[in-house]
């Protein structure tokens, strides 16, 4: 067990708060008293038994006016910020972070109000793109031995940066083995397992398309009501990337651009944008062992493995996967995405979050690697309810995964203090997934058979859009929903 003496502020105690803080103390050895937890809510009752431990609890609401001075009573040079909360601006907080010595970490990029002019903004201004953009902006400036923080490491985005690298090299693995592998080849493939050169691993293997694959079976015995919205996570957080338009890694495979796509003019240009919501924009796509229709929700992985998997030459990318989300979330909250659209996009009135009402089910969340010589291969966790609560009592499976992911997170910032700003794909995977994988269930890395053109039925043939393309076999055309 690490110890950590400095100050420790946990902002925000939702479902990931209230999982995140028993598991970071079960690791980190940090006294009580130098841990402060601040929400906008009242949540004196659920921290009461942390309070008679000594831990301490301000409800206020951090705003533009007051982020800097409400910080500076809290946590000091040395100290750390666990920021688990929506709606506040990742720059101004890794900006005071940077000035103030404080270690960072976050699940997600926020800004204050990313519905303020939201019919004013152009598809890149409304882009996780366009603030990872501001960031560099910010940052570029900054010395490469600063203050660490990592962005975007609880589940997806965090630990699926680090499926997809132990996916990639197990599938290389397997190919050192195979006997129909030539000998040179293999010799390549052990070369860049050894010097972990993911970009040109993935090129070598001919991996096309990266789904981030989720598929949430928990049920519950209190079913939904008429206008509540019912889910296993962040309703708010899920609410406003479910509205984003669609934002994907887009692959140098990809022949066309799919209709109402917008391709950015600078930067790195790995990602394309839809003007359509995520949660209307559905694709076909796989898990262990079912085969699913998710939402094309952005989130910051798409940006991250993209990029960390292009390869350049004289400026140019000459390879990158399509990496996007694929998610099916629970039939409660499938059903309250549903009324969300009959409500036009405003939120119901009441929100609810499962755990001790859950009786069974599971978080199958895992980096669907596609287009190489094996097919699929899939590498991630199937969480049962029954295990999260073995780990984490009154608490379900989605959360145990986002927990864990920022734990390992601030065990690697205690140890590296001077990393500069960092995303989940800068992290030792190795180092991360051995922190993780007691809490991830069982943890499965293989190849399966799944394409799109498994099980996939023509029903109307003379709509060309149903006709799937046998030249692209890994375009993201062929894993459109067809209607």
């Amino acid at each position: 067990m690490m110890e950590f003496k400095q100050k420790v502020l946990c902002i925000g105690f939702g479902s990931v708060g209230k999982c995140t803080l028993p598991i970071l103390l079960k690791h980190i050895r940090i006294p009580y008293k130098n841990i402060t937890v601040l929400d906008f809510a009242d949540k004196r009752k659920e921290l009461a038994p942390w309070i008679k431990k000594g831990v301490r609890y301000s409800q206020e609401k951090l705003s533009p006016v007051n982020v800097a001075r409400t910080l500076s009573k809290y946590v000091s040079p040395g100290g750390m910020i666990i920021d688990l909360s929506w709606n506040i601006d990742s720059l101004d907080m890794l900006s005071w972070c940077h000035e103030n010595k404080v270690l960072y970490v976050n699940t997600s990029v926020e800004e204050w109000d990313p519905y303020a002019n939201i019919d004013k903004k152009t598809p890149l201004e409304k882009s996780l793109y366009f603030k990872q953009m501001e960031l560099r902006k910010m940052t570029a400036s900054w010395a490469g031995d600063t203050t660490t923080a990592v962005l975007d490491h609880g589940a997806n985005p965090g630990l699926i940066s680090h499926f997809t690298k132990q996916g990639l090299l197990d599938i290389a693995e397997k190919a050192t083995r195979d006997k129909t592998v030539s000998k040179s080849d293999r010799r390549i493939f052990e070369r860049l397992i050894r010097d972990e050169k993911f970009d040109r691993l993935a090129m070598k293997l001919g991996v096309k398309t990266i789904h981030v694959s989720e598929r949430d079976t928990q049920i519950t015995d209190r079913p939904k009501e008429v206008d509540e919205f019912v889910g296993t996570w962040s309703i708010e957080g899920l609410r406003e990337e479910a509205t984003s338009p669609v934002e994907m890694g887009w692959g140098t495979h990809e022949k066309i651009l799919p209709p109402l796509a917008t391709v950015p003019s600078y930067g790195p240009q790995n990602q394309i944008f839809l003007s359509q919501m995520g949660m209307n924009t559905w694709v076909r796509s796989w898990v262990p062992n079912y085969e699913i229709v998710g939402m094309v929700i952005r989130h910051g992985e798409a940006f991250s493995i993209s990029e960390k998997l292009t390869v350049w030459r004289n400026g140019k990318p000459i390879y990158r996967p399509t990496v996007h989300y694929v998610y099916m979330p629970c039939n409660e909250t499938l059903t309250s995405v549903h009324e969300l659209r009959c409500r036009n996009y405003e939120l119901q009135p009441r929100c609810r979050i499962m755990s001790d009402e859950i009786i069974k089910g599971a978080d199958i969340l895992g980096a669907l690697i596609m287009g190489h010589k094996y097919n699929s291969w899939w590498t991630g966790s199937a969480l049962t309810i029954e295990e999260a609560r073995k780990l984490v009592p009154h608490q379900n499976a989605t959360t145990i995964q986002v927990a864990i992911g920022v734990v390992a997170a601030a065990m690697w910032m205690i140890e590296n203090p001077n990393k500069g700003v960092c995303v989940p794909d800068d992290l030792p995977h190795k180092e991360v997934l051995n922190v993780a994988k007691p809490y991830l269930g069982t943890f499965i890395s293989e190849a399966y058979d799944w394409t799109p053109f498994k099980n996939y039925q023509v029903f109307f043939p003379e709509n060309p859009n149903s006709h799937l393309d046998k030249k692209n076999p890994w375009g993201f055309k062929n894993f459109l929903f067809k209607p």
